[in-house]
């Protein structure tokens, strides 16, 4: 089987056991967000999430099918997928951001593959769907020397194009790019949806390969063998390296690679993914097709992102690791972190970080949402301008000239006027879109985006409210666990 990932041409290979693939194209956000580790408040390092845009501090399997849309392919899946993020320490001690592949300038994120690995084990086991609440974690954040069991042998690193094997360890040779990857147990106790640390309710087969082993009576219920993996986009730190060591980090504060980790949360609709595991053997052509039918294409699942829920900056060039992550080699055990330098919680919706500008009382406009739109069949086709200088209200001024109730920007500096949204172009509730390229007449505004449109309506009685709300202060304590001393999230709720 050949994957298309994160949106390449290049077709890579994939593992010769898998039997489908869940291809998630891009991600919600870079975020200290863990629902499962750290529900509730700050998690003590970034992550790159991917999948429903039900995803938050507090999510659950509830929320988790609740999602209005996905960063991944298949329209039965809205479960989440995150593993911490990668930095470049460098020479002087700051942290540059290391993107994935398919990140670029006009708001295109990468993303992550998930490979389901569908063998029964010697037994040729029946393969049991994810139950409801299932959720589990593989890897082990403070691990920092190499071990010969399934667990240790669960994280490895390739650089890509280098000849020799898969590393437990990050590469220690100047790579283009750099694939890490981890892979899940596949045995359930078949009681637990969930456990104290997250991994004892499933183990890896007790013989034989991961996803071809006899499962241990402990655990004797087989599941889908889950498979990250996420390449992440090197090449521009080839003439950075220093000194004698590697100088790439996981967020976690792991200078090794033996500390990578993935989380699971289960959004599946049950019955389509036993039906898949049922279906989908070695060996099936086109198993995808044929079991889900039409799929999520990369364009809808660029356009499902959320705003920023921790406020702090996770990208660029950084001071230190978000959070209280030292950097550590081993081969001691690294010491466990905290939320110490997590942003108290703050109930204010914050415009900058959604992407819009408040113009509701200079201007007598509310922004929607952003939106999708066609080059060939623009969105807002009434009028248009463009220029080097655009800002938000410059367009909506040029719009209101025209007389037309929206005004819409993308592209960074470009300006479209309409009266009508069709339903196909409109925001997706819940998803702050591919919304993301600063206006050319103002950095600190957005945009629009490559096929993703700003939108603003003007306001006509009543009260003129942007379709951002903030959750009530008694919701969030609950939702947070306001009894808890560790500094909370921000928490935000769009309401397109």
């Amino acid at each position: 089987m050949k994957s298309v990932l994160l949106g390449l041409v290049t077709a890579l290979a994939a593992p010769v056991s898998s039997t489908f693939v869940v291809q998630c194209y891009s991600r919600l956000f870079d975020q200290r967000i863990d629902p499962i580790v750290n529900p509730g408040v700050a998690a003590t390092h970034v992550h790159t999430v991917s999948g429903g845009n039900g995803f938050s501090a507090t999510t659950d399997f509830a929320k988790a099918r609740a999602s209005k849309c996905s960063t991944c392919n298949i329209y039965q899946d809205n479960s989440m997928y995150w593993s911490p993020k990668l930095y470049f320490k460098a020479q002087n001690g700051s942290f540059l951001s290391v993107p994935i592949i398919g990140d670029n300038g006009g708001g295109n994120l990468g993303g992550m593959a998930i490979y389901y690995l569908t063998r029964g084990g010697p037994n040729n086991d029946k393969l049991r769907a994810f139950p409801p609440g299932f959720r589990m974690l593989a890897g082990d954040s403070n691990k920092r020397h190499s071990t010969d069991d399934f667990a240790g042998r669960a994280v490895t690193h390739k650089c890509v194009g280098v000849d020799g094997p898969d590393t437990k360890h990050l590469p220690k040779t100047k790579c283009d790019t750099i694939r890490v990857q981890v892979v899940f147990p596949s045995c359930w106790d078949g009681k637990n949806v969930d456990s104290t640390n997250h991994k004892s309710h499933v183990s890896y087969p007790k013989d034989g390969n991961f996803d071809g082993g006899r499962c241990p009576s402990t655990h004797p219920v087989h599941l889908a063998t889950l498979f990250y993996e996420v390449y992440y986009d090197t090449k521009g730190f080839k003439n950075m390296w220093y000194g004698d060591k590697q100088p790439f980090v996981f967020a976690n504060g792991d200078g090794t690679g033996y500390g990578y980790h993935g989380d699971f949360l289960n959004g599946w609709d049950e019955k389509a993914l036993q039906k898949a595991l049922d279906t989908c053997k070695d060996g099936v052509q086109n198993c995808e097709a044929k079991v889900f039918g039409n799929m999520r294409s990369q364009g809808e699942a660029q356009a499902c992102k959320l705003p920023t829920m921790v406020s702090e900056q996770v990208n660029g060039v950084l001071p230190a690791l978000p959070g209280c992550n030292p950097v550590t080699y081993g081969p001691a055990a690294a010491p466990s972190s905290s939320s110490c330098a997590a942003p108290k919680l703050s109930l204010k919706v914050n415009a900058q970080y959604l992407g819009y500008v408040d113009v509701t009382k200079n201007k007598g406009w509310k922004y929607i949402g952003c939106g999708k739109d066609v080059a060939g069949s623009r969105t807002l086709s009434s009028a248009q301008t463009s220029g080097n200088t655009m800002t938000v209200e410059k367009c909506i001024d040029f719009c209101k000239s025209k007389g037309t109730k929206y005004a819409g920007l993308e592209y960074s500096g470009e300006c479209y006027c309409g009266n009508n949204v069709s339903a196909d172009r409109a925001p997706v509730s819940g998803s702050v879109g591919n919304c993301l390229m600063k206006c050319s007449g103002n950095a600190n505004q957005v945009c629009g985006g490559a096929g993703a449109i700003s939108l603003y309506q003007t306001c006509s009685g009543g009260a003129c409210t942007n379709s951002v709300k903030r959750k009530s202060r008694r919701l969030a304590a609950l939702e947070l666990g306001q009894a808890n001393a560790v500094p909370r999230a921000e928490v935000l709720e769009a309401a397109v």
